[in-house]
């Protein structure tokens, strides 16, 4: 895909993961796990595949389960639980399987 200056201005200030990482869809807050005493839906070190719900983001009172939408192993978690994320921000960084 063509990318703009825009996001190529952006790209140069914050470094990108090393591995690929998936991004958030929406614009929301971002939980690990499903409940506040439920595990996380995924730790480091697991694997995943495309179907796999990694996380949720809640918009507007609504959770919206994001998933991994590759294959590959948990190597780290990119944002904190509980607190906002925007469209396009990396959440979770994949090694490729």
């Amino acid at each position: 895909g063509d990318r703009s200056s825009a996001d190529t201005a952006a790209a140069e200030l914050s470094p990108e993961p090393a591995l690929p990482a998936n991004a958030s869809p929406i614009v929301g807050t971002f939980y690990t796990s499903p409940a506040p005493d439920a595990p996380a839906f995924v730790e480091i070190g697991d694997k995943v595949g495309p179907e796999t719900i990694v996380c949720i983001v809640e918009a507007m009172k609504v959770m919206n389960e994001i998933k991994a939408e590759m294959s590959g192993t948990v190597k780290r978690v990119l944002v904190e639980n509980g607190t906002p994320v925007e469209y396009g921000q990396p959440l979770f960084e994949l090694e490729p399987v």
